[in-house]
């Protein structure tokens, strides 16, 4: 964290020293290095605290590897699916704990529509969630309201702001 502090406040030295360069690049500069620092401080708490709420409600799923995921996507090499073929059971479980001959297709279909995740209200919320929130939506409307002060007061120089977003 102190080192964070730190290298913000040399940058802001350095940006400091723009002022004599021209007023309108040092505003520039300014307005822009701000915004992407909000919006990046912005999206940093709003995924930690959305991180958070999931642990809380430990509402965590298991999912693979992503390297995993990537050189196995078909899980030819999952041990439980080797077992299955030396076994000869692959393809053959038992639905509902019940031979073939008993089984109620009509029901099993019912039952797997009934497993298919809708589109809900709950789950659409839950999506919003990061996106709508607080923390990210002021670093944007910041970033607007600098530019629209930018470019109403005159002192917009495009290029220098467009570039300083990337700092």
């Amino acid at each position: 964290m102190k080192k964070t502090i730190s290298l913000l406040a040399i940058v802001e030295i350095l940006i400091l020293a723009t002022y004599f360069i021209s007023f309108s690049f040092y505003i520039n500069f300014q307005i822009a290095f701000l915004s992407s620092l909000f919006i990046i401080l912005g999206s940093m708490f709003a995924y930690r605290k959305m991180i958070e709420t999931e642990v809380e409600s430990k509402n965590i799923e298991e999912k693979k590897d992503i390297l995993e995921a990537i050189e196995d996507p078909y899980e030819l090499y999952d041990d439980k699916v080797n077992d299955e073929v030396r076994e000869g059971t692959l393809g053959y479980e038992l639905i509902n704990n019940a031979p073939v001959e008993e089984l109620d297709l009509r029901a099993i279909v019912k039952e797997e529509k009934e497993k298919i995740k809708t589109l809900s209200v709950k789950n659409m919320m839950h999506g919003v969630k990061g996106g709508v929130s607080m923390f990210r939506l002021v670093p944007y409307l910041f970033l607007i309201l600098g530019f629209i002060a930018l470019k109403n007061n005159e002192l917009l120089q495009i290029f220098v702001y467009l570039a300083s977003l990337l700092v």
